[in-house]
């Protein structure tokens, strides 16, 4: 009867088994391998684990009707565990490891990033542990960011939005949003940049906002027509060229726009 009553008891998240996730590790760059172990604890009943589920999330602002709101989105999901019981009392370590996403959002500003872990209990209330992780920019963003100041750019604030014009398959972006105080001062009103990173070549999303002159730029600027997006992609060698060259190439583009 108590066992009965033990099982009633946990499948409603009463005396149900306890997760905790210990990574290797809490700062990462994108694209490297994240490693960890998901230590778990039964309760006090036997229960039916159907996986154990890892995802990377992080949180976007999304507007609607003139308000802006935060939402959590995915940006990777792993199943680290085959089904398995987990008897009453047991405790058990699961190791795992996967690869960072190249899509997950650098922790610079208001953009979190946490792993999430969850146990799949058939029938029951799933476990859940959630673990916050440092994000760091990669060699080659790092290249980019120091090109950048070379021109005078100096970063005002980085947000995740929702894009999914410009996602690259997820709902949102991550937008670096710099101003001039450099060459194009007074020229730009600011300059946004995306990036989009792969194992072998960097490609930046710049949107530039051109500074309103005359009452003709008034109505551009009213109708978001100073605004022009450009498209580039550094390769490993380019970018092994360092901040000066990627500075220069940048710069000719930008102007361009002008």
């Amino acid at each position: 009867m108590d066992d009965m009553f033990n099982r009633l008891l946990a499948s409603i998240g009463i005396g149900s088994a306890k997760i905790d996730t210990l990574l290797e590790k809490s700062q990462y760059v994108p694209g490297e391998e994240v490693r960890g172990v998901v230590n778990i604890r039964g309760g006090n009943a036997p229960q039916n684990i159907d996986t154990i589920q890892i995802s990377v999330m992080t949180e976007y602002i999304r507007e609607s009707n003139d308000n802006k709101f935060r939402q959590h989105g995915e940006i990777g999901r792993y199943h680290v565990s085959a089904p398995f019981t987990l008897e009453a009392g047991e405790t058990k370590e699961v190791p795992f490891s996967f690869r960072l996403p190249y899509q997950t959002p650098l922790t610079l500003g208001r953009a979190p990033v946490w792993v999430k872990t969850e146990l799949e209990v058939r029938g029951g209330v799933d476990p859940g542990d959630n673990d916050r992780i440092d994000v760091l920019p990669t060699g080659a963003i790092n290249t980019v960011f120091h090109a950048l100041d070379l021109l005078g750019f100096r970063l005002r604030q980085a947000e995740c939005e929702y894009s999914p014009r410009h996602g690259g398959g997820m709902p949102f972006v991550q937008e670096f949003e710099f101003v001039p105080t450099g060459q194009f001062r007074g020229q730009l009103d600011e300059l946004e940049v995306m990036f989009y990173s792969s194992d072998r070549e960097l490609e930046l999303l710049l949107q530039v906002d051109r500074r309103a002159r005359g009452l003709g730029g008034l109505f551009a600027e009213a109708l978001d027509l100073d605004e022009t997006f450009v498209r580039c992609t550094f390769t490993e060698e380019q970018l092994q060229a360092g901040p000066a060259a990627i500075a220069r190439q940048l710069s000719e583009l930008i102007a361009r726009t002008i």
